[in-house]
C-alpha cells in the first residue's frame, strides 16, 4: 500500500526513537512540497534554465535542457532543493515521467520514496525499467 499521511512508509529497522522521528520529519519536509498532481508540472523542456540561489546554492545554476546530463542534474537539484512553488515552474510532467527510470536512482531514498508513494505512475516506471 502506498504511504500517505495516514499510512506513512515503513521506517527502516533498528532505528532509535530519535532517529525514526528525524526520518519521519525529513520525509514530511519533502511530502509538503509535492504538487497535488503531476499535471501541475509545466516546466521548460528546452532552452537554458537558470535556477535561483535557494536551489542551486552549492554548484551549477545554469542548465542546458538539450544536454542529457545537465537536464538530469537540473531535475535532481529541483527534486532535492525545490520548494512547493518551484516544482511546477522547473519540472515538466512528461519529462519527469520520461526521466524517472534513471532519475530515481540518482535522488536520495527519501525523495524517491515520497514521490513514488504519492505518484504511483512514477513507481510503475521504476518497476517497468527493472
Amino acid at each position: 500500500m502506498p504511504s500517505s499521511p495516514q499510512h506513512p512508509a515503513p521506517m527502516p529497522k533498528n532505528l532509535s526513537g530519535a532517529e525514526a522521528e528525524d526520518l519521519a520529519l525529513y520525509r514530511e519536509k519533502f511530502r509538503r512540497r509535492l504538487p497535488e498532481s503531476l499535471e501541475e508540472l509545466h516546466g521548460p523542456i528546452q532552452g537554458v534554465v537558470e535556477l535561483p540561489l535557494h536551489m542551486a546554492w552549492s554548484g551549477t545554476t545554469s542548465y542546458d535542457m538539450s544536454k542529457p546530463r545537465q537536464r538530469m542534474g537540473l531535475y535532481r537539484t529541483v527534486l532535492h532543493e525545490g520548494l512547493r512553488d518551484d516544482l511546477p515552474r522547473y519540472l515538466n510532467q512528461d519529462l519527469l515521467l520520461q526521466l524517472w527510470s534513471v532519475l530515481h536512482a540518482l535522488v536520495g531514498r527519501t525523495v524517491r520514496t515520497v514521490w513514488e508513494d504519492t505518484f504511483p505512475q512514477l513507481a510503475s516506471r521504476t518497476r517497468a525499467a527493472a
